[in-house]
Parts: structure tokens; sequence; C-alpha cells
């Protein structure tokens, strides 16, 4: 029940920061999320610093997943006028993740799950012919570029496994906040222009998207991690975009097209499938 309800936090955070990005512009609405994180996690951390040896990785790690993740993902909600291709394309980030195992880590990859990844790029390809989306080639290379800096930022943190939940969490936070404050106000001009008039809805996507989201919905994956295997909670992940494309209809009334119904299929089928493989070989 617990793993349940965070992947309806997690689903949650896509229609959620569409409203937001409605009146928040991306950059800003990115360090406003990840500031948030790091007041929220800074009793706990108090500035202690990890190994010498794991600072380049952490700061690595806090820009890719801020920049590369976040604000990217922020940019291609704020494109499109529909939500659904951004929540089943963050799916791609399992298969490009594998890639990523392979080509950089010489992990092995089985032949079932080369058919995997193979299976969940059709079915992105698939949703990138949708009416609603196919001349706006931009906006896929978001989603793509998002889930792929997702995956790499997994991929680094596996050398981050031996530092603390808050100490990792809060100087992600920090790290992350002043490159996007920076960049915020080159590209978007001064941020006070859109926060003095700001109304009760962005206040509460951006407290949604650090608090509720980040906060309480990776906390609670770290707590379930103590007490059942990994093997048994990944799989879980698969949920998140059908609780997310629940809750878009539910917020926006947006109905899937044919395009995003197969293809959402073919890609959450597969990263669900491969969670599975994952589980059978650590078994």
């Amino acid at each position: 029940m617990f793993v349940l309800l965070i992947m309806i936090l997690y689903g949650s955070s896509y229609p959620i920061a569409k409203l937001g990005i409605n009146t928040i512009p991306p950059l800003l609405f990115t360090a406003l999320r990840v500031g948030l994180i790091f007041i929220a996690f800074l009793p706990f951390f108090r500035f202690r610093l990890p190994e010498k040896k794991l600072i380049k990785p952490l700061i690595a790690f806090s820009l890719i997943m801020g920049i590369g993740t976040y604000a990217i993902l922020y940019y291609a909600l704020e494109r499109l006028t529909i939500v659904a291709p951004v929540i089943i394309g963050s799916q791609a980030a399992i298969p490009i993740g594998l890639l990523l195992s392979f080509f950089i880590l010489n992990e092995k990859v089985s032949i079932k799950k080369w058919i995997l990844i193979i299976i969940s790029f059709l079915g992105i390809a698939i949703i990138a012919y949708d009416p609603r989306i196919v001349n706006d080639k931009f906006a896929l290379l978001l989603i793509f570029g998002s889930s792929f800096f997702f995956a790499l930022s997994n991929m680094m943190a596996r050398v981050l496994n031996d530092v603390d939940t808050a100490v990792l969490n809060g100087w992600h936070g920090l790290i992350s906040f002043i490159p996007l404050m920076l960049l915020s106000f080159y590209f978007e001009g001064n941020p006070l222009n859109y926060l003095i008039p700001i109304n009760g809805i962005a206040i509460f996507t951006v407290l949604h998207t650090a608090l509720i989201v980040s906060v309480i919905g990776h906390a609670g994956m770290f707590y379930l991690y103590k007490f059942y295997p990994v093997t048994t909670v990944l799989p879980f992940y698969s949920l998140f975009p059908i609780f997310g494309i629940i809750l878009t209809f539910i917020i926006f009334g947006e109905t899937l097209s044919i395009h995003e119904v197969i293809g959402g299929i073919l890609v959450i089928g597969s990263a669900y499938l491969i969670h599975s493989e994952n589980k059978r070989e650590l078994s």
C-alpha cells in the first residue's frame, strides 16, 4: 500500500508541474524545487561532507539531476499542450540506463533485455507520430534528453550508495540551486517578476514537487529499501505513468490517442518486464 501511494505521488508530479509551469518558467521552477529540497534536508545533513573521493561524483550527480533531468523535463512540459507523452517518455530512462551500463560499465545485457529495449524504443517511435506532437521534434528531443540524464544520474548514484540520504539530497539541492538561479536570471529575467504576483496554485505546485514528491516520495522509497529487496520494489516503478495519466485526465481532461495507447503499452510493458528480468537474475 505504501509503495502504491509513492507511485501515485510520482505520477502526480507531471500534471501538477504542468499547472506550475503555466505560471513559473522552467528554470525558475526547477530552482525553487531543488532549493526547497535543500531547506527540507538542512536540519539533517547540516553541511556534512561525504568522503573526499565522492565530492566530485556528488557535484556531477547534482548538476545532472537538477539541470539535465528536472529543467529539461519542465521545458518539455512547457512546450507541449499535452502531458501524457512526457509521462510515458520518462520510462525510456529504463532501457537507456541498460544501454549506459552496457557501454560505460561493461555490464552484461541478456538477449531478452535487448529485445525489450528495442520494443521500448519502438513504442516511443509510435508516440512520436502522434499528430498532436509529430511536428514538434524539439519537444520529443527534450523528452528523450530528460530520460537520458535521469538514467545517467541513476547510474552515477551507484557510486554514491554509501552517502547518507540526507547528505546526498541536501547537497544536491544546494549545488544545483545556484547555477539554476543564475541560468534563470540570464534566460528568463528577474525572478521577482514571476514570484511577486505568484498565485496559490503556483505555490502549491512548487511545494508539491519539492516536499511531497521529492522529500516524501524519495524518502519513502529509501525506507522501503531498508525492509524489502530492491528487486521487489523496483517493478512498481512501472505503475507511476499509469497513475500520472489518470491524474492528467482528471485535471486536464486529456485523453490518450491511439498512438499513446499502443506506444504506452509497449514502453511501460517493456519497463515492467525489464524490472522483472532484473528480479529473476538477482534471485
